[in-house]
Formats: C-alpha cells, sequence, structure tokens
C-alpha cells in the first residue's frame, strides 16, 4: 500500500501502537535538542532520573536564548549546562554560536531522523525531511534517556505547491497562505506534509521557514521530502553522506489535500496579534513602521539576509528616519559569510543595528519597540505584548517586505521594486564548529555546577480520588504560554527558578492571579479554545503547579501545553458541551468527587459547581497510560515507579 512520508518515518521508528489515527503510538527518538530557556529545566529532570549517559543517536544543547547577561543569572545557567551537557554526554553550542534551529539544519539534522527539541519550533527541520517535533523538556529528557516518545497517531495533510514564485515573494509567504487558510488551530492533530512541482524550486532554507511556522498551525509537525534540493544543501554542508532520498509513495493517500499556487502569491503580513490575522501589503497598506526586526529561526538564514542586502545595495540611502532596523544573523555561520561577501558591510551603510547570533527580540530579549509602535518583524509570533510593549502592533512579513519597509519607514509592497533579488546558495558553506563542544570522554569525572539562582522545580503527589477548589481565573480563547509564563527579558533569567516566576504567572490576563492562587491555595483554571499555544515551555504547566493549580478546563488545548499538563500531574479537561463554559464564574467552587478512579478507569468525569449547584459533564482525551501518568502525579513520578523512562 502506497504510504505518506509521515507515515514510513513513524513506522521506521514505531516502538509502540499500530499507527491507527486518533491513537497513541510511541516512536524511537534518534536525536535531541534543547535552548537555554527550556533546557535548565529538561537537564535538572534527566539527573532526576538518574540517567548517567544520554541514550540517542546524537544530543546537542544550544545557548541562544538567555544571551543577555544582565547578572549572574544567565551566566549561572549556561554554567550548568556546559557542564550537565559534558557529564551526561550532551554536545554544546555555545552562545554566539547561533539559534538552535539554524545551526541544526546546518550541522547535525539528517533526512529520516527523528527530532524531539525541547522548542516549539523543532519542526524546523521537517525542511530537511526530518519527522522533527518539540515537546516539553520533560518528555525531551525521557527521550535522551532512552525513552519513546508517545503522540497520538496524526492526520496527514497533503500541501500541494505548484507554480512558482514571483519576484520579491518568498517562502514566508507560503506558510503565511498556509495560516490564512487553517488558522492557528488547523493544525492541531495533523502533520503538515508538502509535495509539489514546486519544491524543486524552494531551497532547504525556504523549506525550513515553512516548516517552521507550522507551529503556529498547531500542527504535530511539517515535512519535506528528502530531495536533490536536499543532497546539494548538504553537500555544500560537506555532509553529503548524510543525505538519504525520501518521498511519499506515488498514490499515497492523505486525510485532506491542499492546492497552493505559488505563481498566484503576493507578499503578505500577519497582522495583529495572531500569526494567522494573515492580509496582503497591499491590502494593510503603507501604513508608518517605528521599527523593523529582521531575523529569528524563521528567516535569519544565508539566503534571506543576503536578499536583504541586496534591496538595500539596489535602493541605495539608509533606514528612514524615525525607524529603527536590528538584523539577527541565524548563526556564526551566516555571520561570517556575510562579513566576508561585503553584505554585512551593506547592511551597516543602510543603517542596520547587528545583533548578536541568537534569539534576541523574537522572544523579547531586547530591542522591544517604543509606545504604540508598529513594528514589522520577520519572526513566527506576534502575540500581544510578546515584543515587550504591550501597547505595541507587531506585523509578521517576509525579509523582503521587511526591508524595503525599513528604507522606506512606511509598509511597503516589494514587488513594486524592479528586477529580482535571486540569491544563489553557495557550492560550500563554510564550516567552523570550533563553538561546539563536546562532552568529556568520562562523564562521571566532570562535577555539576549549580548556581544560587537553580531551584529545585515542583514535583506533583499522585492524585486523590477528590479534587476541589475555586476557579481562580475565567479566560478566553488563545491563550498564549506567553500570557501564561511571560518570557520577557526581565523574568527569561528566572527560568530555573519557579518560586519566582510564580508571581507573574498569568498576569497579562489578570495582575491579581497569583496573589489570589496563593491566597487560596490553588484550585482550577478555565479557558476557551486553543488554551496554551504558542511555546512548549513547561514552566506554563510547572508554574501553575507551584501555584496549586489542580485542573484546567477548557473547550479545547494546544497540543504541547496539554502534554506538558498531564507530564505535571494537572488535570487537561475538555467541556462535553463547550455551552457549558457559561456555567463556572470565577470565584465558584467546584468539586470533582470520584476523580482518581474516574481518570484510571476512562469513566465520565463530572464537576460539581458548587456554586451554582449544577454538575457539568467534562472529557479526558487521554490514552490509559497517559491517564495512568495523571494518577501517578506526573511523568516523573510514573518513569520512577516503573523504574523506565518509557
Amino acid at each position: 500500500m502506497a504510504q505518506t512520508l509521515t507515515k514510513k518515518l513513524i513506522s521506521s521508528h514505531l516502538v509502540s501502537g499500530n499507527m491507527a489515527q486518533g491513537t497513541e503510538i510511541s516512536i524511537r527518538i534518534d536525536q535531541t535538542l534543547t535552548q537555554d530557556s527550556t533546557g535548565t529545566m529538561a537537564y535538572l529532570q534527566l539527573e532526576a532520573m538518574g540517567i548517567p549517559q544520554v541514550k540517542t543517536k546524537l544530543s546537542v544543547a544550544y545557548i541562544d536564548h538567555n544571551t543577555l547577561q544582565s547578572g549572574f543569572e544567565n551566566a549561572d545557567d549556561h554554567k550548568y549546562i556546559r557542564t550537565v551537557a559534558s557529564k551526561h554526554g550532551v554536545l554544546l553550542s555555545r552562545a554566539g554560536n547561533g539559534i538552535c534551529h539554524q545551526v541544526n539544519l546546518e550541522r547535525f539534522g539528517k533526512p529520516g531522523w527523528t527530532l524531539l527539541g525541547s522548542d516549539s519550533h523543532t519542526p524546523t527541520g521537517g525542511g530537511l525531511g526530518m519527522l522533527a517535533i518539540g515537546a516539553g523538556g520533560l518528555d525531551v529528557a525521557v527521550a535522551m534517556g532512552g525513552g519513546a516518545y508517545y503522540l497520538v497517531m496524526p492526520k496527514v495533510v497533503n500541501v500541494e505547491l505548484i507554480g512558482k514564485l514571483s519576484p520579491y515573494v518568498s517562502a514566508k509567504d507560503i506558510i503565511l497562505e498556509v495560516l490564512r487558510r487553517l488558522t492557528v488551530k488547523g493544525g492541531v492533530g495533523k502533520v503538515i506534509e508538502y509535495t509539489g512541482e514546486a519544491l524543486a524550486t524552494l531551497s532547504v532554507p525556504e523549506r525550513a521557514t515553512i516548516a517552521n511556522m507550522g507551529a503556529e498551525l498547531g500542527a504535530t509537525t511539517s515535512i519535506f521530502p528528502s530531495d536533490e534540493v536536499t543532497r546539494e544543501f548538504l553537500a555544500a554542508q560537506g555532509r553529503e553522506a548524510d543525505y538519504v532520498a525520501l518521498a511519499a509513495d506515488v498514490g499515497a493517500e492523505y486525510d485532506e489535500h491542499i492546492v497552493i499556487d505559488l505563481s498566484a502569491l503576493k507578499p503578505l503580513v500577519a497582522c495583529p496579534h495572531s500569526p494567522d490575522n494573515v492580509k496582503s501589503v497591499q491590502e494593510v497598506g503603507k501604513i508608518a513602521v517605528q521599527q523593523v526586526c529582521i531575523g529569528s529561526c524563521t528567516n535569519s538564514s544565508y539566503a534571506d539576509l543576503m536578499k536583504v542586502a541586496a534591496i538595500f545595495q539596489r535602493e541605495g540611502g539608509t533606514v528612514a528616519p524615525g525607524c529603527s532596523l536590528t538584523i539577527s544573523p541565524g548563526s556564526r555561520q551566516v555571520m561570517t559569510m556575510l562579513a566576508e561577501n561585503g553584505a554585512l558591510a551593506t547592511m551597516l551603510k543602510a543603517g542596520a543595528r547587528i545583533l548578536e547570533c541568537a534569539c534576541g527580540p523574537c522572544i523579547g530579549m531586547g530591542q522591544s519597540p517604543e509606545s504604540n509602535a508598529v513594528s514589522v518583524r520577520t519572526f513566527n509570533r506576534n502575540f500581544c505584548g510578546r515584543s515587550g510593549t504591550v501597547s505595541a502592533d507587531v506585523y509578521l512579513a517576509s525579509p523582503e517586505t521587511a526591508a524595503i519597509t525599513a528604507l522606506r519607514g512606511v509598509l511597503t509592497d516589494p514587488t513594486t521594486l524592479s528586477g529580482n533579488v535571486d540569491v544563489t546558495m553557495p557550492e560550500k558553506f563554510l564550516i567552523d564548529d570550533s563553538m561546539i563542544i563536546p562532552p568529556a570522554p568520562e562523564g562521571e569525572s566532570v562535577e555539576v555546577v549549580r548556581g544560587p539562582n537553580i531551584k529545585p522545580f515542583p514535583i506533583n503527589v499522585p492524585m486523590t480520588e477528590k479534587v476541589e477548589g475555586e476557579v481562580l481565573l475565567m479566560m478566553g480563547d488563545n491563550i498564549s504560554t506567553d500570557y501564561i509564563m511571560p518570557s520577557n527579558a526581565k523574568l527569561l533569567p528566572y527560568r530555573s527558578n519557579i518560586p519566582y516566576l510564580s508571581d507573574y504567572c498569568l498576569a497579562p490576563v489578570d495582575p491579581e492571579f497569583p496573589a489570589r492562587a496563593k491566597e487560596k491555595g490553588g484550585g482550577f483554571l478555565v479557558a476557551g479554545n486553543n488554551y496554551g499555544q504558542g511555546s512548549s515551555r513547561e514552566h506554563a504547566a510547572l508554574v501553575p503547579l507551584y501555584l496549586g493549580v489542580k485542573g484546567v478546563i477548557a473547550k479545547s488545548f494546544a497540543r504541547i501545553h496539554a502534554a506538558n499538563l498531564v507530564n505535571s500531574g494537572i488535570l487537561p479537561l475538555e467541556f462535553a458541551n463547550e455551552a457549558d463554559y457559561a456555567l463556572i464564574s470565577q470565584g465558584d467552587y467546584l468539586r470533582i468527587s470520584n476523580a482518581r478512579g474516574s481518570v484510571l478507569s476512562g469513566g465520565d468525569i463530572i464537576v460539581r459547581n458548587e456554586t451554582k449547584g449544577v454538575d457539568i459533564p467534562l472529557v479526558l482525551n487521554l490514552s490509559q497510560r497517559l491517564r495512568e501518568v495523571l494518577a501517578a502525579g506526573g511523568l516523573l513520578n510514573h518513569t520512577r515507579a516503573n523504574n523506565t523512562a518509557n
């Protein structure tokens, strides 16, 4: 029977399950990545499991998020990650070497491998033909310990690309078009598999841009075939031996089929405050822009930035008065090549502020725009306040749109320019892995160093029969992890200090929430659809756990956050009838009388609203294994009890 590429890769890595859609399966993980924002917690969890050496084919720790060292906290976390990686067999990519997804694409990604990363944009690796999935840090720690990764067998959506991009229209416009059609909820429970004649015209970095923002669809991952384009990229990276041809079988059947004619696309932008609020640049019009930021794991490749430099070179002049421009190359490889070929000088002459090879402004780590500003960014998320300025309006755009907008000072359609800015991919990239540190040959001799800001992470207790508490907060749809646990420049240094972070949990929704949760001794959260969209950060579950949150009742959940709640032993409950959301108010007292028994048996779960005197049916869409994880009080407890990393 003809198979999709997704099913081929799952089948070749299948550990348990029968690949029936909607049922739980587990797969073997070849490679993991962590970054320093989530990595400290992941390695603390790995240590707690007592695993002496990682058991994957390859694991890499990246320092690319918390690189702004305004105090000792970030530097201490980096030292911890460096020593714990050395001890347990993990490669370290030092600060300054680049953004994890860009470097992994360049130096470590292998077609046909599975990759699990403690970052929601890990699916970037799908541009190289990997089955690359973002997850919480605890899931990644289990995978490093040799355990399988569990997921629900996804649907497979075929996005067929035909035609050819017009001048100044780019891969970013392709994924924005997909988001326009499917929305931020449209990929939940699905893998997006790209095929079509147009793939031959898209480089690996362009494919990676598209796969990267599949995370914004809520998709499990996105994947491209491994073909001649892939081989050429790997050969240019000195890694042709890693190439293997991979594609869907002719006649493979998909659950959904979408066709996008690239020749019909125009430059697009995602308008505030959601990646799926997509309009054409022409439709939005020439609004004044105070800031332009180019970079992030989505659009910081050599080809992206060469196009930016070409526009600057062709148009001449400097950044418009009243507009600030920052550029963050995605890796040291990219930065050095730009410096050597003169493109970096072109950017500097245009008035760009060159930032280090790191995530930077994308995660709110510096470069927050002015009050009420319009900021045009080549990033992947534009949630309200993520930039660090709540009053700012952030638009997501392609590098081409961002470049001409910076020069003009108003949002500008790049197709109004003459000619084209085609960039030829280099036959050979600059290869210098000197900032990638191998682990110690004998890890047991390494002393792991923990700074004073690294605090123990909370561990739940086994579930009791009665779960009750007050409704601490009522929320609407699309509450992101940026809202649940903010991650700006002021808070990122405390990602290894859950007690400190607890004072900021859900503060963007209600500044009084942290104090109320502590006063009440915990309780329930209630939300609308797509609760927990965005980042994979498990802090959005660990901090509520610390605050005593026992369950979250929502109309629906984002995939990674629901998994993180289960891993922390917090009930992720869905309304059986969405209209019942109206039967709960903030301050109501809820009680589940037979919680543990119902969770383990798979029976109906009824929450009693004692304040209003009504019973509300809830759904727990989990496998029996995950129900046992919940009953144990989370994945770490379950793993210890079973003396295994499965």
